[in-house]
């Protein structure tokens, strides 16, 4: 019956027998069939079907609510039995976009790995649209994305952290003696900037739109698809750049780059925990989650070398 349930559940979401059956490995005669069963058995028409593809009755509709609700109990159910396996070691599955994966996940995770030797991590690295659809088909329980949010009734959304975006010069410009800049003073610098659509590329040119500054009149001389790419052309004296606070907190790099602010315009953008709102978390996944939420320990996490997070409590 739970295969039944999964199968008429995708149909349901696809709206398409063809690609369900590719996406489940199945023929289309044993998706129709299953489908069929169903509706005898319960008495009732769950598809409208056209050339197009299917949508669901009225009847369908009040089926595929009910059925979500069962396999997330029996998603559930079996989690938390796994979890009473003697001796099994916790296993958190989680997803985070570029920037956080690069410069925030590795202090976490070493830091967890001290504080909680007990516990395993699965880690993916991709784009928002990818951690997101994860995180609803809990292929992951914890998705840590910047930038803008989806929307939708089965995301939980709570932000952890306001992630600045500076100007990043090495300590022999001249700008290295103050502390902030204009916005009008930008165009007149060379600039190395993220690949184009990349997210901080992208919240970057809204913010400075939003500000009155055209992205085209910047002086981009340089574009690359690695954050740490750009730091070492930065330090070589190639260019000034537009980066998260957060690639240059490390101690290490606080004696190679200078921060600063853009005094008349700050740019932040959130940074933030996907969650399944139909799903339960563990123990050992509230740890991380509350990590993060306790600003004063994440930020003195973040601001260390790693074999300096030993000291931390």
């Amino acid at each position: 019956m739970e295969q039944h349930f999964l199968v008429f559940k995708d149909v349901a979401e696809t709206k398409n027998i063809t690609l369900s059956a590719k996406k489940l490995h199945m023929s289309q005669p044993s998706i129709s069939l299953q489908i069929q069963n169903l509706e005898n058995q319960y008495g009732a028409r769950f598809f409208d079907r056209t050339n197009k593809g299917v949508t669901l009755t009225k009847e369908g509709q009040i089926f595929y609510a009910h059925v979500r609700s069962v396999l997330d109990l029996l998603t559930n159910a079996k989690e938390q039995i796994s979890a009473l396996a003697l001796n099994q070691r916790g296993l958190i599955q989680l997803g985070a976009t570029l920037t956080i994966g690069e410069y925030i996940l590795p202090n976490i995770l070493a830091f967890l790995y001290k504080t909680h030797p007990d516990v395993d991590f699965k880690v993916k690295i991709a784009n928002t649209e990818s951690i997101s659809q994860d995180v609803l088909e809990k292929k992951m329980h914890i998705g840590l994305i910047e930038g803008p949010v989806p929307q939708h009734k089965d995301l939980n959304v709570e932000s952890f952290w306001e992630d600045e975006l500076v100007v990043v010069i090495p300590y022999f410009h001249p700008w290295a003696s103050r502390n902030s800049i204009t916005l009008a003073e930008l165009p007149h610098e060379r600039l190395v900037t993220r690949e184009d659509g990349s997210g901080t590329r992208r919240v970057m040119e809204m913010a400075l739109k939003e500000r009155g500054l055209d992205p085209d009149q910047l002086n981009i001389s340089m574009e690359l698809g690695s954050t740490q790419a750009i730091k070492q052309l930065v330090s070589a004296g190639l260019g000034i750049t537009i980066i998260s606070s957060l690639t240059v907190s490390r101690v290490g790099d606080r004696k190679t780059f200078k921060s600063l602010k853009i005094q008349d315009a700050p740019i932040y953008r959130p940074l933030s925990i996907l969650t399944n709102a139909r799903a339960t978390q563990t123990k050992d996944e509230r740890i991380l989650i509350d990590l993060l939420h306790d600003h004063r320990l994440l930020a003195d996490v973040l601001s260390k070398d790693y074999n300096e997070l030993e000291n931390l409590e």
